[in-house]
Order: structure tokens, then sequence, then C-alpha cells
């Protein structure tokens, strides 16, 4: 399944304190479009089905249903806030090919 970087943990730590709700996971699902096959879509969620993957990062937990998880095994997700690069990025060892934004992958 797919991995948390520490500035990630603490950065989506940081925005689920900022929403003030119970039982808030980052869900992490591919799917399908974008520009290369498939993008990746990150958002906060409360709800879980009975199959779905879970996985704690510290305070953090991250959630995963089982067709994503397949092309996020092995990827990690991390954060940057610097001059050159800002925001999330998936390094994901499955892409054979990616898109020149980064947001897709084949």
């Amino acid at each position: 399944m797919l991995t948390l970087t520490d500035d990630a943990t603490a950065k989506v730590g940081e925005l689920i304190s900022s929403e003030s709700e119970e039982g808030l996971a980052l869900r992490v699902a591919v799917r399908p479009g974008g520009c290369s096959g498939f993008s990746y879509e990150m958002y906060f969620d409360t709800d879980r089905a009975d199959d779905d993957l879970e996985q704690a990062f510290g305070d953090v937990r991250v959630v995963v249903d089982p067709s994503s998880a397949q092309l996020l095994e092995g990827a990690t997700l991390d954060y940057k806030d610097g001059l050159n690069e800002a925001g999330f990025s998936i390094n994901n060892p499955n892409a054979q090919r990616t898109c020149g934004c980064g947001q897709s992958f084949s």
C-alpha cells in the first residue's frame, strides 16, 4: 500500500486538525482518466467500505480501496513546501509513464 513520508504525514495531520471533524482519514484513490490513463484522487473521508485497506502513520489514517491499492503498491506520498516544489506528490514505481503535470500515469 501507499507510504507517507514524515513531511506528508505532518501536513495531512495539520489539514485534518483544521477540519475539526472526528474520524477523518485521507482517502487515496486511482481513477481512470487524466492525460496518461489514470489519475490520483485524494480527499478526506469518514466513510469506510468493508474491503477498504487502512493504515496509520502516527495519528494520520490512510484509506485505500482494493483496486487502487494494487496500483499504489510501493508508492510514496510526499509533501514539499519550497520555492521550486510545493504541494503533495506521489512517487509510484508502478507508473510506466507520467504526464508533464505529474497528476496522471499509465
